[in-house]
């Protein structure tokens, strides 16, 4: 008998296993090629937000056949999936929400016996198929409701160009979902594959590479790719329209309607320089092309990481660049949160925080240490602020690890999980110094490459791998306090009051009744957001008439500026802003911007909740399903009243 000595972080990971044998026997990293994820099974690795039970049935690959109908707003066609069993497995479960099923069969074409079942308001229902002893694949034939959450379909009017349809999904967390019959968890890896058949003359982009030319015969174009890699579900994405494309470098490149693509393409300048500079930082960049599709305005987030072709927002488009830390974020999660995944939706933190940990060195290493240290400072106002609107230090959502049962999956995608994920990381860092944290984090992605990560394997990846039983450091770090003890330990590692000495003295000083400062034109866009956010929510009519006059914040066509100066005017009951509120939240629908302002409005029921009123049946038809759905529950169609209970 040979003995083995296992580690905790091995204790942890042994219970990861593929279906078919219950054991994982790997030694070291495997590589997506290689192997499938392994499925976790300790309990802080069970996905309540799935019905899955892959322990029994796992699907391990997706191979989508699909028509898009611009007209019906359905993607139709069929889902080929290939399944990993235990042998004596009698059924596999799917996650389904509002997917019209017309039939499934196995590999012989044999009808195999289905059921929906009821439907949950944060889940949806699961999609429960019978098992023959011998079925390894599935062959479901069905379409998207033209209400899927995850997918947007724009008329020519809501596009830039005003030409032609488009349409794009938004995945994360769990609305794929409502267009692919899967697995839809993020502990649930899937390599998969895509035959989209769209009207000639469209595009089709997805975060997978294209594996040929398109085919375009008899009115109709058929786009094919495919993800080797193993991937989150939530990582597949679609968007088609009238799209062009611009090379940026040897491996990076925009897409973009043809009206956008130039301002996107002269933005983006430095995305070639990003790769490089996350590679020296974390390791080899592992998806071959990285590649950014610039969105019509409605897309509701920031960006969004989907490998090999993140999503973005038009909305970072300034014309100089000071807003292009959100492609070093979206860059970063190429490690974080696309090479190493966090298991369930408590442990978002793992993606988010980690990567906005790596999207500030990214800047440093191209922009500067102040601009960076402005950045986390900045950062750590999102903190503060997070902390209060939790419920306070004492409040269960200011922890990293969430407990969300029975929630929805998307409650814990607050500044919690950002900001106070970097901000733990940071701490560490200034622990134990920056060249000794690099080397474990670099080895932490590779460690866990295409696999799915907790918290609980993180912190026992930092014990064996960092801390190596140094008591003391042990302690200093305080682990535990920051990942399952609410509010900020006192640990923090704060930056420096000088960072934005300037602008809090040129705030301090408008509030107590002084001028709009001079030094406004000189100051950078972190710097400026920082003296607005710094100034009382309610200023007399006076002293914002000043800073208009001076700066002209209502046209401005920097919007993180613009949306900043809009809180404040919003809270100040200032009506010379409203015709600029009004554009603003009628061109574009950035979730961080169109919601806080609908909300702000909705409840000032004297002043504010007319105009949104009067605003929001305009917007609507702009935002994904996403965002309308969060503001749909303001019950904004009903003048002066507040939404019931």
């Amino acid at each position: 008998m040979k003995l083995v000595r296992v580690s905790l972080l091995a204790a942890l990971t042994l219970g990861a296993c593929r279906v078919s044998d219950n054991t994982n026997n790997s030694e070291g990293p495997k590589t997506a090629e290689a192997t499938v994820a392994p499925i976790l099974t300790t309990p802080d690795a069970q996905d309540l937000h799935s019905y899955a039970r892959p322990r029994e049935a796992r699907v391990t690959h997706v191979a989508l056949d699909l028509s898009l109908d611009f007209e019906t707003k359905r993607l139709g066609g069929t889902a080929t999936l290939d399944i990993d069993r235990k042998a004596d497995a009698k059924e596999i479960v799917l996650d389904d929400n509002g997917l019209e099923i017309q039939s499934v069969v196995d590999a012989s074409k044999q009808p195999l016996p289905y059921k929906v079942g009821a439907n949950d308001q944060y889940r949806g229902s699961p999609l429960t198929i019978a098992l023959k002893p011998d079925t390894k694949r599935i062959v479901i034939t069905y379409k998207s409701a033209p209400d899927a959450s995850a997918l947007l379909w724009l008329s020519p009017e809501q596009t830039a160009g005003k030409k032609a349809p488009f349409m794009f999904s938004q995945g994360e967390s769990i609305n794929n979902r409502s267009w692919i019959p899967t697995q839809d968890s993020p502990a649930i890896r899937q390599s998969w594959e895509a035959a989209i058949h769209v009207p000639a003359g469209t595009t089709v982009v997805m975060s997978a590479p294209r594996i040929e030319q398109p085919i375009t015969q008899g009115g109709e174009s058929v786009f094919n790719f495919r993800m080797d890699h193993s991937v989150a579900p939530y990582m597949i994405a679609i968007a088609a329209g009238d799209l062009a494309f611009k090379s940026l470098g040897n491996r990076t490149g925009v897409w973009a309607e043809p009206a956008t693509i130039n301002a996107a393409a002269n933005e983006l300048v430095d995305t070639e320089k990003m790769v490089a500079a996350a590679e020296k930082l974390y390791g080899p960049y592992r998806w071959g092309r990285y590649d950014v599709i610039v969105l019509p305005p409605s897309f509701p987030f920031g960006g969004m990481e989907n490998p090999n072709m993140t999503f973005l927002t038009p909305t970072f488009i300034a014309g100089d660049k000071s807003l292009v830390s959100l492609v070093a974020h979206e860059l970063a999660h190429s490690w974080s949160g696309n090479l190493a995944t966090n298991a369930t939706w408590n442990d978002f933190w793992l993606n988010e925080g980690m990567t906005t940990y790596a999207e500030r060195r990214i800047v440093e290493e191209l922009y500067g240490k102040k601009v960076a240290d402005e950045q986390v400072a900045l950062g750590v106002d999102a903190l503060d602020k997070a902390v209060a609107s939790n419920g306070g230090p004492g409040g269960g959502d200011t922890r990293l690890h969430l407990d969300l049962k029975g929630r929805s999956a998307d409650d814990g995608t607050s500044d919690i999980a950002y900001e106070k994920g970097a901000a733990f990381l940071r701490t560490i860092e200034a622990n134990v110094g920056r060249e000794r944290f690099d080397a474990w984090l670099k080895g932490w992605f590779d460690r866990h490459a295409f696999q799915p990560v907790t918290s609980a394997i993180f912190l026992a990846d930092l014990r064996q791998n960092l801390i190596k039983g140094d008591k003391a450091l042990e302690q200093k770090l305080m682990l535990d306090d920051w990942v399952y003890k609410p509010g900020v330990p006192s640990n923090l590692v704060r930056p420096a009051a000088a960072v934005f000495a300037e602008q809090d003295k040129a705030s301090t000083a408008l509030a107590g009744g002084g001028t709009a400062p001079q030094a406004w034109a000189n100051w950078t866009t972190d710097e400026r957001l920082r003296f607005l956010n710094r100034l009382p929510r309610k200023l007399p009519k006076p002293r914002l008439d000043a800073l208009q006059a001076a700066y002209d914040l209502n046209g401005t066509q920097n919007l993180e500026v613009r949306f900043a100066w809009l809180d404040l005017a919003v809270g100040s009951r200032y009506d010379p802003a409203v015709p600029s509120l009004e554009q603003f939240l009628t061109s574009q629908g950035r979730g961080k911007f169109v919601r806080p302002l609908f909300k702000a409005l909705a409840k000032d029921v004297q002043w504010g909740r007319p105009i949104a009123a009067r605003i929001y049946p305009k917007a609507r038809p702009l935002y994904h399903p996403l965002v309308g759905r969060d503001l749909d529950k303001l019950g904004l169609q009903t003048v002066g009243k507040p939404t019931p209970k």
